[in-house]
């Protein structure tokens, strides 16, 4: 079993950056591929990158590739993800997850993740 707490939500100005954490419980950190997903009011939620168990590999959606960065620190049991050039249509409450795997690979689909954090909200005002 492993829980999520996601921090770092707020209130932005489109151009601004935000930083997301998500803290893990648990000593098998690693064992996890990583991932953050997001969903706006009245949509569903999607893909917005993930991360395999060691850091070494990412993927991201296309419309946040080169504005946002996922990175993890295994010794702290955290995933990362930075957001920079913030713009409004970014604005969703962001999800981190867990999937426990041996594979070297990341994950896309919700479908794969075993646990959910409560979600933190990040609003980017225009």
């Amino acid at each position: 079993q492993v829980q999520l707490v996601e921090s770092g939500g707020g209130l932005v100005q489109a151009g601004g950056s935000l930083r997301l954490s998500c803290a893990a419980s648990g000593r098998t950190f690693s064992s996890y591929a990583m991932g953050w997903f997001r969903q706006a009011p009245g949509k569903e939620r999607e893909f917005v990158a993930a991360i395999n168990r060691s850091g070494g590999s990412t993927g991201y959606i296309d419309s946040v590739k080169g504005r946002f960065t996922v990175s993890r620190d295994n010794a702290k049991n955290t995933v990362y993800l930075r957001m920079n050039s913030l713009k409004p249509e970014d604005t969703a409450v962001y999800y981190c997850a867990a999937k426990l795997t041996s594979s070297s690979g990341y994950y896309t689909e919700r479908y794969y993740y075993d646990y959910w954090g409560q979600g933190t909200q990040v609003t980017v005002s225009s």
